[in-house]
């Protein structure tokens, strides 16, 4: 995979989860979780704009290109950041898988022989080390809450579970970059994960999916049925009044 291709990706993850968190402004239990989502929306959409910004460099698009001028099967994010959880249980379950991949991977790309990744990096790191403690928490809060919210929690949990198995899955195409130390060894990350994660879920009381049901393809462009609305809504203004500014 091209150095462009690769951050093109990571660009990508972060829009698409940045544009399924902000979904939930104005739906969140309550006022203060409803800035939390918002801010953190706000986070993974910052990553994508610098992560974009530097594919530019790198000879791509313009950010507003990638975002709103691409579709569905051109985008090559991770299926896991495409689910619309729009059960809260379930962008709970989702952020934390997501959050704790974060931690350890943007940690290892603070090394990055690519000095404008490794800049990128340190900077998405210390929101992700805020991300993962608020999406623990709120595991911790429901899992160990009600019956209600328990019962919840476990399902939800494992209905995304089988989704996390391609946050590691070793790309061939990435072997070149991570041997230049450009990129992390995902599936090295992994181990240290899913301990961080199975100590979290025993805070919680909830057990650890046992499903061994995985998913794969965000990478090549091939995607779940909701990634394709999603778009349609966010790129709606653009496409409709292509070359317009405010």
């Amino acid at each position: 995979m091209s150095l462009l291709a690769a951050v093109v990706g990571l660009g990508d993850d972060a829009l698409v989860l940045g544009q399924r968190l902000s979904a939930w402004c104005g739906k969140s239990p309550w006022l203060e979780e409803d800035l939390a989502m918002a801010n953190t929306a706000l986070d993974f959409l910052g990553r994508a704009r610098l992560l974009y910004g530097y594919a530019e460099q790198l000879g791509g698009c313009d950010e507003d290109a990638y975002a709103f001028q691409r579709d569905a099967r051109a985008f090559t994010n991770l299926l896991i950041y495409e689910l619309p959880c729009a059960d809260f249980a379930l962008a709970c379950a989702r952020q934390l898988l997501v959050d704790a991949f974060d931690v350890l991977h943007l940690e290892k790309l603070c090394d990055s022989a690519d000095a404008n990744l490794a800049g990128i990096a340190a900077k998405a790191h210390k929101e992700a080390r805020y991300h993962r403690r608020r999406s623990a928490a709120w595991l911790v809060r429901l899992g160990d809450g009600t019956a209600e919210s328990h019962c919840r929690m476990q399902k939800a949990m494992e209905d995304v579970w089988g989704y996390h198995a391609e946050l590691f899955a070793p790309v061939e195409a990435e072997i070149g970059l991570v041997e230049k130390g450009v990129l992390p060894d995902r599936a090295a990350l992994r181990p240290q994960w899913l301990a961080a994660v199975s100590a979290t879920l025993d805070e919680a009381t909830l057990e650890l999916p046992s499903a061994d049901w995985q998913v794969d393809g965000g990478r090549r462009g091939l995607h779940t049925e909701h990634l394709a609305p999603m778009l349609a809504e966010m790129q709606h203004l653009h496409r409709s009044h292509p070359g317009a500014r405010w």
